[in-house]
């Protein structure tokens, strides 16, 4: 693909704020017409910038209140495919990042409370390969994607 200008840029941050937002709505905020605007969006959909329109929950309201990521090593023989096998069928782990040097993995999840985060981890720990974990409780988070509005404790 060509390089992104200014004005992909610019839409590519609306999107984030809202995918939901219309191209006649892009089009006043950058100066261009709706079909120019539609072509573009086409473009880096076409061209796997965009992979994607997604919404974006508040967990805590569905009872999930509850976020936090483990550090998860495992036996030195443990293939990635066996530490992908054993966390992703657990609807609690949001996403599994396996990494390079101690741990192994990064495991974000989410749960209703603490007790419920105690038995997703004795569950990781039970699969057999696991030699430790260690978890951090998110107080509160911000990301990049999520530019409208900060989430709990921020």
């Amino acid at each position: 693909m060509s390089e992104i200008d200014e004005i992909d840029d610019r839409l590519l941050r609306l999107l984030r704020e809202d995918g939901r937002r219309t191209f006649s709505e892009m089009a006043t905020e950058v100066g261009l017409s709706v079909a120019a605007v539609k072509r573009r969006v086409d473009r880096l959909r076409e061209a796997g910038v965009i992979t994607g329109f997604t919404v974006q929950v508040d967990y805590a309201k569905l009872g999930w209140g509850i976020e936090a990521f483990t550090e998860v090593r495992y036996s030195g023989a443990t293939p990635v495919s066996e530490i992908l096998r054993s966390t992703t069928a657990v609807p609690e782990i949001q996403a599994v990042f396996t990494i390079a040097g101690d741990p192994d993995a990064l495991i974000h999840l989410r749960v209703r409370d603490l007790d419920h985060l105690q038995q997703i981890i004795d569950g990781l720990r039970r699969t057999g390969n696991v030699t430790g974990t260690k978890t951090l409780m998110v107080l509160g988070s911000w990301t990049r994607d999520a530019l409208r509005t900060p989430r709990r404790g921020f």
